[in-house]
């Protein structure tokens, strides 16, 4: 006799497995939390040389500001955001959800987080950052400064539970800019909000024991994490918020998506750029390149053929970019390729201007990538003083520290955002310009060099391999990341591979011919990694990029400026419809590093050479 099949109910196994994950997570993370002492007296005066920065309504007591001073002398904080003891529970949870703190300080690679109410900054970070105080803000505004001040204090940020500071009702109308403010897209949010309820509800219906069980977790939950008399937090909502979860949960989704108001019109900030625009695109784009050259500049050879052409998927930027390909050695060129002006025009807004907050976002959260990459170098030696070349905002050196607290990490770049970097204190030295035209000036100055996702932006890769021949000393380490153009994705995904990175990428080099300059150069490579420097970009990208194809940003000022109803219809429309499509690009990511890692493949490479030693007989 066959024995009957054991029905597994998965949703409510998820739905079960998924609340107990998050209730554990969410209570380690309460316990870990510090709570003021209102009997502590500060070293210093606080009102000298403390400011305390607080959101409009908020009133912090002397008693809390003395505490909250001696908190901070006493851990070595800086910046020192105050969660009010009383805050409702749906933002308390909330906070909970999105904290990444160890003990009373957030860590160096954390996004700051923070409950908006008040922050505690010294008279340091606030100079360097530029902060006006003595005027109240709006929350969003505050998680806003909060992040800001971070940047300048990025060892040094913590946050603490104020018991006698009192949180005022939050305003449901001003639910969507906040958490933009703190880097959570409004749609996302009320996305997986209902996404989780209609899970949990298809656990009840589908399995009465287990579905109960996940429905009785879900409920108690706020009980669970906030409740019993030992809790540092204590919402006067708490009740009310356990009993009737399901509804409230239900009414916060939809009140964040009411929250959500479409503009009356273009945003200043986009029309303000329009006239420049428009004069530079007035005499039309084929001066922003250069005539097409008939040869490979890596090796001369003219067996040349079409990789891929591809409009601008990014910015939505007018103009057509062609990437060719080798057919000796396998170099990827852009060809014909800008010109200076163009590389002007089309880095524009991208890194800085309206794209400063989106690139300070992506680049804020690759701290896996930054540890990995400083880390590669510990079975070679310990760096003394290292240049990171292409250091944009600096990233890497304010990561890397935390695996070389020793090392001075200058930066290069030819942007402005170095100076920045030097003020906020995550490169020691800011180099600004051409590392080529610089060279000389450091040479010796430095044991490593390193160059993370440069050279493909570069007009010379070769040019700058000889300036880091010419600025390493013997026995100095230079260090290299690049996109792989014979990853088998470029081929599946076509234009829509994120690495092309049109019109920005000008050359993407084969690990082999890397590999060969470096040797022509005096470099011996020491190890070379694939997996390990996999991008999870691909499929969501290509969402992404296809998403920007189909129907590009109506208000974008290089844009023929008619935002019609249509336009802005059809931009809702695919944005909305590719969401579902984001989720399963992301776990086709997810697998696809897996892949990348156990496999040694991927679509990026990174190495690292030594400088070899003089040749005695050379010369």
């Amino acid at each position: 006799m066959t024995p009957p099949r054991t029905h597994v109910p998965w949703a409510a196994a998820a739905a079960l497995a998924g609340l107990t994950a998050g209730t554990a997570r969410a209570r380690r993370r309460l316990a870990a939390l510090p709570v003021l002492d209102p009997g502590a007296l500060p070293n210093s005066t606080p009102r000298t040389t403390w400011h305390l920065i607080s959101a409009r309504g908020v009133d912090v007591d002397d008693a809390t500001l003395r505490a909250a001073v001696a908190h901070a002398e006493r851990t070595g904080l800086q910046v020192l955001d105050l969660i009010p003891g009383r805050l409702d529970t749906e933002r308390a949870l909330s906070l909970l959800r999105l904290l990444d703190a160890d003990a009373s300080r957030l860590v160096r690679t954390a996004e700051a987080r923070g409950a908006g109410h008040a922050v505690l900054v010294d008279e340091d970070v606030r100079r360097r950052s530029g902060t006006e105080t003595g005027t109240a803000l709006a929350t969003a505004e505050l998680h806003t400064l909060l992040k800001r001040l971070k940047e300048y204090a990025p060892a040094a940020t913590g946050v603490a539970i104020a018991p006698r500071l009192a949180a005022p009702a939050p305003d449901p109308a001003l639910r969507a800019a906040e958490l933009r403010a703190q880097g959570l897209p409004p749609a996302l949010v009320t996305a997986a909000q209902l996404a989780g309820l209609a899970l949990l509800l298809r656990a009840t219906a589908t399995d009465r024991r287990w579905g109960a069980a996940a429905a009785a977790l879900y409920c108690l939950q706020p009980a669970l994490v906030l409740g019993g008399p030992g809790s540092p937090l204590r919402p006067a909502d708490l009740p009310r918020a356990t009993a009737a979860r399901p509804l409230r949960s239900l009414g916060a989704a939809l009140r964040t998506a009411a929250s959500v108001r479409p503009s009356p019109g273009p945003p200043p900030e986009l029309e303000a750029l329009r006239p420049y625009y428009a004069t530079e695109l007035k005499a039309g784009t084929d001066r922003f390149f250069e005539p097409r050259r008939p040869d490979c500049p890596w090796c001369g050879s003219d067996r040349l053929s079409v990789r891929t052409s591809v409009p601008d998927l990014f910015q939505g930027k007018p103009g057509r970019f062609t990437l060719e390909q080798c057919g000796d050695c396998g170099h990827v060129f852009q060809n014909p390729r800008l010109t200076l002006d163009g590389l002007d025009f089309y880095y524009r807004d991208f890194y800085d201007g309206l794209g400063d907050g989106g690139a300070e976002t992506v680049f804020g959260r690759m701290s896996r990538s930054y540890h990995d990459r400083a880390a590669m170098l510990k079975p070679f030696g310990t760096p003394a003083a290292w240049l990171d070349v292409g250091t944009g905002h600096g990233h890497f050196c304010d990561r890397a520290r935390d695996v070389w607290p020793d090392t001075r990490f200058d930066g290069l770049d030819m942007a402005g955002a170095v100076r920045e970097a030097e003020a906020r204190g995550w490169v020691t030295a800011a180099h600004h310009g051409q590392f080529p035209e610089l060279a000389p000036g450091l040479v010796g100055r430095y044991d490593t060099l390193s160059m993370y996702h440069y050279l493909e932006h570069t007009r010379d890769p070769l040019a700058e391999l000889d300036a880091a021949a010419e600025v390493l000393p013997p026995g100095g380490h230079l260090l290299i990341e690049l996109p792989d153009p014979t990853s088998r994705l470029a081929r599946l995904l076509g234009p829509h591979w994120l690495p092309w990175f049109q019109p920005q990428h000008q050359h993407l080099i084969p690990a082999a011919n890397l590999r060969r300059a470096l040797a022509d150069r005096g470099f011996t490579v020491l190890a070379e990694e694939h997996g390990r420097a996999h991008q999870s970009c691909d499929f969501f990208g290509a969402v992404l990029l296809t998403a920007n194809r189909l129907a590009p940003n109506p208000y974008r000022p290089w844009g023929p400026g008619d935002a019609t109803p249509a336009r802005r219809a059809a931009r809702a429309l695919v944005q909305t419809a590719a969401l579902p499509c984001y989720a399963v690009a992301a776990a086709l990511d997810t697998a696809r590093t897996a892949v990348a890692r156990a496999t040694d493949g991927g679509n990026a490479y990174r190495l690292i050479a030594r400088r070899n030693p003089a040749d005695p007989e050379a010369g």
